[in-house]
Order: C-alpha cells, then structure tokens, then sequence
C-alpha cells in the first residue's frame, strides 16, 4: 500500500514553552530560553548552563496517584501524548483504541531519574529506593505509559538511537501507516536529561558550551564562535494519520508527511563523517521518497548543535543532497531558542515545520553574529522572514553516526 499520511495534532512542552499557541509566541520572540543552572556544583562543572522546560506540572495532566508513580520522562510523554490527542480532536474509544500505537524516541530515558535512585541508595540502602525504579529507566517506559493511561492497543514501540530517537520515531510511524499496518500513530520524542551525572558525561567529551557568563548566547548555530551544544529537555509527540481516516472522522489536518529516510556513517562515536556523505544521503532519500526535487523545498530546518564538527559537516550534507539549491533555500537552525533536547529534538523540529507551514513565518537563527564561513547556506537571521511555503524539510543526526531527514508539505 502507499497511503497518505497526515499529521492531525500536536502536544509540544519545551522550554519555548507549552502548546503550540505558547511555543509558536515564544518562536516568534526571538529570544533564547537558556538560562544557569543551580543543581551543579560550579567547581566540578565546566558547563554550567541549560534550557528547562518552566512551570510543568504534571497533575494538569494526570491523577496525582497516577504523577507519583511516574518519573519526569514518563509525565512528560504522558502529557505531551495527551496534548497531541486534544489538538487532534480525538477521543480514545472502544471502536477506535485497536487502530491507535506509539512509538517515541528517547536517548536516555529514564537515566536522570535513575541517577537520583542511585544517590538515594548510596546514602541509605535499597531501602531508600523507589520501588519503581526498574519499571522508569527503560527507554520504552513513555511509549507504555502513555499507552496505558490513554488505552491505545497498537503498537508501542521506542528506540534510542540518540539524538535522531524523535526524528526516527515520527519516520517509522509514518512509514507503518503508508504501509496500512496502523490507522493513527503517536510518535515523536521526549527527553529529561538535566542531572549532574548527564551533563559530566558530555562534558567529559567536551561536547557542551561552556559560555556560563552569557548563556542566552550559548547556542549559535553554524556561527564560527561556537563553543559547543547547551542541554535542554522538552517533549514533542505529533499524531500520525492515514489521510482517509483524517478526513472520514472529519479533522482538518495540519500538514502531510511524505518523505523520511534514515542512514549511518559507520564512521565514529561522536564526530560526524567530515564529507557528510551518508547524512546527505539520508536527505537526498527522503526527497526521492517525496517524489520532488531540491528546487521544490522552501525551507530547511537543521539540526546544528553548535558544535564546531557537526555544524560544519551538516553544512556538506546539505550541499550534498541539495547541489545548487543549498545557496538559496531558506535555511535555520532553531536550538539556538531551546538548547539541544537530544532525541527530543529531531521531533520538536518536525513539529515546528508543520507550525511553519501553517504561519508562514521562518524563524532565524539565534546568536549568528559570524557566520561560519565553511558552512556556506542562506540563512535566515534577524527578525525572521514572513514567507508561506509549501515543502519543508527537517534534518536529524545523532551520536554514533545515525542521519535522517524528513520532508512535510502544506495540505
């Protein structure tokens, strides 16, 4: 089968802020939501700095015996899972809960919440610990939870392919659907990670901005001063739908998905493929799955980390993929507002584009004072750039070499 699928909600809790309305004011601010941390210990930490999600409170979302049971990345995906469903118009029902799976994408699950367990046992015993600490680490444990509070009886699914868990979720969903497999599919990504033992492992890889003085200008995207990628966490779920079934149960949709393709360097742990060859063939797959070629893309979103290595090799990917195209499409990287959620983030993006599509407005990219001359693209700066498009694309990449890209269209 080759089915049409369309996105017919979304829940968004980032620290932009929470539901689209809010995240799409706080877009349009133009101003970073990175701010210092006070749970590090600023002698042990080099960086010192993150993007939290503000005010969340999970009994907005669920039973107070229910937000006990479950640690942060768990509430978050409930309650992003739930969003994402009211956006839709979409009841859970007998008739309907078979047709309904999940799939969403984590790096480290439930890590931060078992870092915590950790210190309650090494000060005092097994006894200290919470009981449902070997139910909440897992990186499957939002998928199932979500499942269960909301009933859906389809697939649950979850991967954690590192930072491209979101992007690779919302790929497989939408290709489950095309294949008439599932009717309706949650998917996208959430992250938790702000605990000192996560951010000395990244630091240990000097892979974190260390510009604590400044953290509003931390993350730069493809600006040759940067330094490094600013943690952040966030929850981004979007629901996938068959175009038929959208437009039988009578929802408009918000855009249409028609291209995602996934490859790896096989290259290095952490630094990306230098020629981004196989990160631009993962692009260059999602257009040919889209059936267009690079002149029919308006606008693309990036990954851009602000890592020195990364930014410059998404630089070629994209070059790779796009040939002429990639000095003239609009381009912008949009961590620069919400720091780098990790697999959280290919799915915030992807929600943003099908926001994009809506507004017609294009983001800019935050804190390029300099541009990074060996990563020549028409960036969008400034105030942003008032323009409707109609084909969008969204790239993904993550730690062990893992590229996707994602093509969406206005409908």
């Amino acid at each position: 089968m080759n089915r049409r699928v369309v996105v017919t909600g979304i829940g968004l809790i980032t620290p932009l802020g929470t539901g689209n309305d809010e995240s799409w004011e706080s877009l349009r601010a133009c101003k970073s939501k990175v701010r210092a941390v006070d749970f590090l210990n600023p002698d042990e930490f080099k960086s010192r700095i993150a993007a939290a999600i503000p005010c969340f409170d999970p009994l907005d979302y669920m039973a107070p015996k229910r937000a006990k049971r479950l640690d942060r990345f768990s509430q978050l995906s409930v309650a992003s899972s739930k969003l994402a469903l009211e956006n839709a118009g979409l009841t859970i029902t007998d008739e309907n809960r078979e047709k309904i799976g999940i799939n969403l994408g984590s790096a480290l699950g439930g890590v931060g919440y078992g870092e915590a367990q950790h210190n309650k046992y090494f000060n005092g015993g097994l006894k200290a610990v919470d009981p449902m600490i070997a139910l909440s680490v897992f990186g499957g444990a939002g998928a199932t939870n979500a499942a269960i509070e909301f009933g859906l009886q389809g697939p649950s699914m979850g991967n954690a392919n590192s930072c491209a868990s979101g992007a690779n979720a919302i790929g497989e969903a939408f290709h489950m659907i095309k294949r008439g497999e599932i009717d309706m599919m949650l998917a996208g990504g959430v992250e938790a990670p702000l605990a000192p033992m996560i951010f000395g492992g990244f630091s240990l890889i000097r892979a974190l901005s260390t510009r604590n003085g400044d953290p509003t200008h931390a993350s730069r995207p493809f600006d040759a001063g940067r330094d490094g990628f600013v943690l952040g966490e966030a929850a981004a779920i979007v629901l996938l739908e068959d175009y038929e079934h959208a437009v039988n149960r009578g929802t408009e949709p918000i855009a249409e998905i028609t291209g995602y393709a996934a490859t790896n360097d096989a290259y290095n742990m952490i630094a990306p493929r230098p020629d981004g060859s196989q990160a631009g063939r993962a692009l260059a797959m999602t257009l040919d799955e889209a059936g267009i070629s690079p002149d029919e893309v308006d606008y693309l979103n990036t990954h851009s980390t602000s890592t020195p290595l990364g930014d410059t090799a998404e630089s070629l990917a994209i070059h790779n993929a796009l040939g002429e195209r990639a000095s003239t499409i609009p381009v912008s990287g949009t961590k620069g507002y919400y720091g780098h959620p990790l697999g959280a983030s290919g799915a915030v993006e992807a929600a943003l584009m099908c926001l994009i599509l809506q507004k017609g407005w294009l983001p800019p990219t935050l804190n390029m004072e300099n541009p990074d001359p060996d990563a020549p693209l028409n960036f969008v700066r400034g105030e942003g750039l008032e323009q409707s498009v109609e084909t969008v694309m969204s790239s993904a990449l993550g730690f062990g070499g893992i590229n996707t890209g994602m093509i969406f269209r206005r409908i």
